[in-house]
Formats: structure tokens, C-alpha cells, sequence
């Protein structure tokens, strides 16, 4: 395969990965924890979606690493890390990284434990703390993703 089409290939699934991994994070802010707020046992039901998207989160948020490392290599546009006007690819790394560390660390080893305690006492606010998150990480990804677009073609 020559470089050209490598890279192609690495852009397909870089942007394939965020659609599935940020429509994911849309779909359980705007569809899933709203309608869960209804149920008795709200984080039970909503650990147990949530968990069927993990492994699907995962898996897109580290193609979408590979994928992205791998563009600026071929580009050699590490130097774009040092430019304002890349800004786009400096809140991409950080999302990604942002994602990853609660993917691969918070979710299964802090999470449950912060939570418990909450969860215990007072469900509803524990509930409310996590869409408060959800919100907060899908607006940052969507302005994220809308910088990337508009950069990456030249609009910033």
C-alpha cells in the first residue's frame, strides 16, 4: 500500500472512530440518562447500557489515537502543537487524552468507588453529577469536532 492510500486509510478510521465514539457520548447525554431519570434504579439500568458501549468506546477512542499520532506523523506536522492557529489539534489531543484516561482508568477503577458512597445516600444526585459530566464532555467534543472540520479545512 503506498503512503497516500495508508493515509487515507488512517483518516477513514480516525473519522469513522470519533462518529461512532462521540455519537455514543450523544446518545447516552441526549436519549439514554434522560430517559433512565425515570426508572427506580437508575444506576443499575444505566451501568448496564453504559457498559454494552464501553467496550465499543474503548476500542474507536484508541483507533482514533492510532489513527490521529499516525496523520501527524506522515504530515511530520508536530511542529502545528506550537502554532495558536492549530488550536483544533491541541483540543483534539486533549479530548482524546480527557477520554482515555476516563475510559481506560476513572471509569473502572475510581468511578465505582466515588460513586458508591453517593449512590448510597443519594442517588438522584450522584445520577445528576454523572449528566452533569456527560454534558459537559459532549459540548467540549462537539466544539472540538467543529474546530477539527472547519481547520483541517482551512476556515480558522
Amino acid at each position: 500500500m503506498k503512503n497516500f492510500e495508508l493515509f487515507s486509510l488512517a483518516r477513514i478510521i480516525h473519522v469513522l472512530c470519533v462518529i461512532i465514539w462521540i455519537g455514543g457520548v450523544a446518545m447516552v447525554t441526549t436519549i439514554i440518562i434522560p430517559g433512565i431519570k425515570k426508572n427506580t434504579n437508575q444506576f443499575k439500568t444505566f451501568e448496564e447500557i453504559e457498559g454494552a458501549f464501553s467496550l465499543q468506546a474503548k476500542i474507536a477512542t484508541l483507533l482514533t489515537g492510532i489513527s490521529g499520532f499516525y496523520m501527524l506523523y506522515v504530515l511530520n506536522a508536530w511542529d502545528r502543537y506550537f502554532d495558536y492557529k492549530f488550536w483544533w489539534i491541541h483540543a483534539m489531543t486533549i479530548i482524546w487524552l480527557l477520554f482515555s484516561i476516563i475510559l481506560f482508568i476513572i471509569e473502572p477503577f475510581i468511578a465505582p468507588q466515588l460513586f458508591k458512597k453517593n449512590l448510597d445516600t443519594n442517588p438522584e444526585f450522584a445520577f445528576s453529577v454523572i449528566h452533569k459530566i456527560h454534558w459537559a464532555l459532549l459540548i467540549l467534543s462537539l466544539i472540538t469536532t467543529a474546530g477539527a472540520v472547519g481547520g483541517s479545512h482551512g476556515l480558522f
